[in-house]
């Protein structure tokens, strides 16, 4: 049975007040974090990595992070170099947490079509996948295990361009089942291929956008799938959600699909 969580950005409030805000409701937390010269930080210092165990702690939390999310990985030039120091930073500073996850996205910009959307300065497939390869060889020496890295499929890309790097390296899946919707594919099928390497699954609603309450996904669409997870997979189902409206509203959604929410 999967653990249900959701993401860190639930009240417009900062990390610690958000994790006391859903400790009960959930069981994992995506730590949502960035690094921006215009945003400033928040990455966790030891103070807030030593208030977050305490929560984990007192109420059997665990701890996803979702790497940030301008990070270029894959682009094999001083940009990819930037990327590594900054990913390298957040694995650093959250691994006292002991995520069961690293949430990341590759630089899908220089996919060409059909893979993706680049239609000049393109990379040749072939050496976008070495690239790929060589940094995620690099964050795998960060992690305490290269299974916990997790690439994302993103909407802007075909998701079969990643498939050969699953064959070269340890890592996993995070499935985003709504970039999936919005591609117009059938996320139970892709399921049936990817759950043996899927460690996290995203789930979100797609209405005027996509992140939304799950009360945009019919029931019919929506119950197969959770019977699925349901069944055969034992990782993190977030609800990526990021207003608590919407996280109520599909914390619903998933128990009118009849679906033991797991506490």
């Amino acid at each position: 049975m999967f653990r249900i969580g959701t993401t860190s950005y639930i009240i417009p409030a900062g990390i610690l007040p958000n994790v006391r805000h859903l400790a009960g409701r959930v069981s994992d937390i995506q730590l949502v974090l960035f690094e921006t010269d215009e945003q400033g930080s928040n990455l966790p210092d030891e103070a807030l990595r030593c208030a977050l165990r305490d929560e984990a702690a007192r109420h059997g939390l665990s701890y996803t992070v979702h790497l940030p999310l301008d990070l270029r990985l894959a682009d094999g030039g001083e940009a990819e170099s930037r990327s590594l120091r900054q990913a390298r930073r957040t694995i650093e500073a959250t691994r006292g947490l002991d995520p069961y996850g690293y949430t990341l996205h590759l630089d899908a910009t220089l996919l060409p079509p059909p893979w993706g959307a680049c239609q000049s300065g393109a990379l040749p497939l072939a050496i976008w996948r070495e690239q790929a390869i060589r940094a995620l060889a690099a964050l795998s020496r960060w992690v305490p295990d290269p299974a916990r890295l997790c690439i994302e499929n993103l909407e802007c890309a075909d998701p079969d361009a990643f498939a050969p790097l699953f064959d070269r390296l340890p890592v996993s899946r995070t499935v985003d089942i709504g970039h999936l919707w919005l591609q117009g594919r059938d996320p139970v099928a892709a399921l049936e291929a990817w759950l043996p390497r899927t460690r996290i699954v995203h789930l979100h609603g797609i209405g005027t956008r996509d992140h939304q309450s799950l009360r945009h996904v019919p029931h019919d669409r929506l119950a197969p799938l959770l019977r699925m997870l349901r069944d055969r997979f034992d990782g993190v189902l977030t609800l990526e959600l990021f207003n608590e409206p919407d996280l109520a509203e599909s914390l619903d959604a998933v128990r009118a699909a009849g679906e033991e929410v797991p506490a």
